[in-house]
């Protein structure tokens, strides 16, 4: 058998196909074929898992340097940012404190006061820089409080909102004097102001310089709420001061009273005149001014033989005339005329 089987490999080594190709290679390649076809596929799926494995633990690691970078791109920008808010803040207040009279010193603030509901800060300027105690604190915005401890390097101030804080206040539209006092939150109560007076929502109380420590025409806060009250109006104003954050401030070293700006200037529209209504009795409309300006209001009076042209004036004839029919002088003494009776109508005008 053994024999056979050697004679049969001797001739295939001879023998060749019609190919021209010897049996013995034909026969050895078909053979070792699905044997290399299946170590090719192990190797190259072995061999590409392996990659791709590679290429993505190389992704992984170029995620984490383009996120390192994006976030060291954010802290970038944020501090470009506050550095850019701080060079506008220090433009606006530098723009302030060339057109405000007062003088003034910067300061920043340094810290805060260590309660949770404490309405205390300090700032970076004590008496070595002429601050001293009782000295008003304020931004381009409004006031923001008063110095109440100045040390060598650094001043306490107790802010507007503190509960134990009061200054005096003007309204720049209706020149309402009252006193603001802080309620511990972000309002302002303005107190003491009569319930027959107005006060409207979105009207801006200024410093009056009643307090003798924020001159007169700096910012407080704007009307939120005005409803009346049991003895006084309920009128709440939120502080223009606290709008931006707080971070620079002015100290006023020696502070100039100022003008109250015109309660509409932002529209350009001055306070306009309620229009006259006509006099009693005559039946005759008074003409209203194209521009009803105070300047341009007529200055005559009853003296000068023309009409009552004021509420006074027709108040002044109405009692001279009560005076005549129940035959009072006036300024002569002795009776007193009632000013309540009614007034006896004069006769109708004969006509021609």
């Amino acid at each position: 058998m053994i024999v056979l089987l050697a004679q049969l490999v001797l001739l295939a080594v001879q023998v060749k196909n019609n190919q021209d190709v010897r049996l013995i290679r034909v026969w050895a390649v078909t053979a070792i074929t699905p044997l290399a076809r299946v170590l090719e596929g192990v190797r190259a799926n072995t061999i590409g898992l392996a990659g791709e494995y590679w290429e993505l633990w190389n992704v992984r690691s170029v995620n984490k340097q383009l996120q390192a970078e994006l976030d060291k791109t954010k802290l970038e920008n944020h501090y470009l940012r506050e550095e850019l808010a701080t060079a506008k803040r220090a433009e606006a207040m530098a723009a302030f404190v060339q057109r405000n009279p007062s003088k003034t010193i910067g300061a920043r603030i340094i810290g805060a006061g260590a309660g949770a509901s404490s309405k205390v800060v300090f700032i970076d300027r004590g008496s070595t820089s002429g601050v001293m105690r009782g000295m008003a604190v304020i931004t381009p915005d409004g006031i923001v409080g008063k110095v109440t401890s100045a040390y060598p390097t650094g001043s306490m101030v107790v802010m507007i909102t503190d509960p134990t804080f009061a200054c005096g206040v003007i309204s720049n539209k209706t020149r309402i004097h009252a006193t603001a006092k802080g309620q511990g939150n972000n309002q302002l109560l303005v107190d003491y102001i009569q319930n027959e007076q107005t006060v409207e929502v979105g009207e801006v109380f200024y410093t009056s310089g009643d307090d003798r420590i924020f001159p007169k025409g700096l910012p407080v806060g704007t009307v939120r709420v005005a409803k009346p009250g049991k003895l006084f109006k309920e009128v709440y104003i939120a502080p223009t001061a606290f709008d931006k954050g707080l971070e620079e401030v002015l100290v006023v070293l020696e502070g100039v009273h100022q003008q109250l700006p015109e309660w509409n200037l932002q529209t350009g529209e001055g306070p306009m005149a309620k229009p006259l209504p006509p006099p009693e009795g005559s039946g005759d409309a008074v003409p209203v001014p194209a521009s009803p300006t105070p300047a341009t209001a007529p200055a005559s009076t009853s003296s000068e033989g023309v009409g009552p042209t004021t509420d006074a004036d027709r108040l002044l004839n109405r009692y001279k005339e009560l005076g005549a029919e129940q035959g009072v002088t006036f300024g002569a003494g002795g009776k007193i005329p009632n000013f309540n009776a009614p007034k006896t109508p004069k006769p109708a005008p004969e006509k021609n």
